[in-house]
């Protein structure tokens, strides 16, 4: 069985589809492509697909990552291609290795995320970020299904910083950005959590909801405070071993619009 790992963009619009709803599109554009999947055993076989640390619904993305498992052997780029011409608008396949290593979920350590913040001087958030970064704990609540839960924010913040807005906004529109990088641990702190501690700890209280990115999930690197390509180690791989024989002469173009 080969496997083939994916990375997928939810952009505009699409950002408020649910982890369940991109399921269901990217299982129809496997079927449209049609990709030589490979299925589990048992009673109710099902397409082997892995899916590793969506982003929460109603956030945009830059980094998601799946992997697939197929009975055929397919060139990574023209599979990348055919599915991401089957796939909405917005969720776009755009980047697809063969795994040559194993522990993709265990290289997803930690992400950086952009919040934009209508409404809000840069300066007001700039101390709202000094006062959040100078807390030894910053504690919020969140409902979970298992009841309100209280957890730690601060402890899960590798770096938090206040950015002007983009040249291209309205010089009336006050607008901050904050670049975010957030170590993935267990209660999961998310961007909406660390606006909540903004709020607790520095009263910060956007007017309008933000528009909240993932840019980057990977493996943080202690010594440069960055998070690297989940990928790069399948890429460094491929490039010492044998080619895998790519049997695309079956492959088609999809036929009709993308759903």
């Amino acid at each position: 069985m080969q496997r083939i790992r994916l990375r997928y963009t939810k952009r505009g619009r699409l950002r408020f589809t649910s982890h369940r709803d991109f399921q269901r599109a990217f299982e129809r554009a496997l079927r449209r492509a049609e990709v030589p999947m490979a299925y589990s055993a048992g009673f109710t076989p099902h397409p082997r697909v892995s899916y590793a640390n969506a982003a929460p619904t109603g956030t945009g993305s830059e980094a998601e990552y799946l992997e697939i498992g197929l009975a055929a052997a397919r060139d990574p780029e023209t599979l990348r291609k055919l599915l991401d011409e089957s796939m909405p608008a917005g969720l776009d396949i755009i980047d697809a290795v063969e795994a040559r290593t194993s522990g993709l979920a265990d290289r997803l350590t930690a992400s950086v995320w952009e919040l934009r913040l209508d409404g809000v001087d840069l300066a007001e958030a700039e101390r709202a970020v000094e006062v959040f970064l100078a807390a030894e704990t910053v504690e919020v609540q969140r409902r979970t299904k298992n009841g309100v839960r209280t957890f730690d924010t601060r402890g899960a913040v590798v770096s938090l910083e206040a950015l002007p807005a983009p040249a291209d906004r309205p010089l009336d529109n006050a607008c901050a950005i904050l670049r975010l990088v957030v170590r993935h641990l267990t209660p999961a702190v998310r961007p909406d959590d660390v606006l909540s501690g903004l709020r607790a700890v520095a009263d910060l209280a956007p007017p309008v909801p933000s528009a909240v990115t993932r840019l980057a999930q990977g493996l943080f690197d202690e010594e440069s405070g960055t998070v690297t390509d989940p990928l790069a180690p399948d890429r460094e791989a491929d490039t010492a071993a044998p080619p895998t024989v790519a049997v695309t002469a079956d492959a088609k173009a999809p036929e009709g619009p993308a759903a």
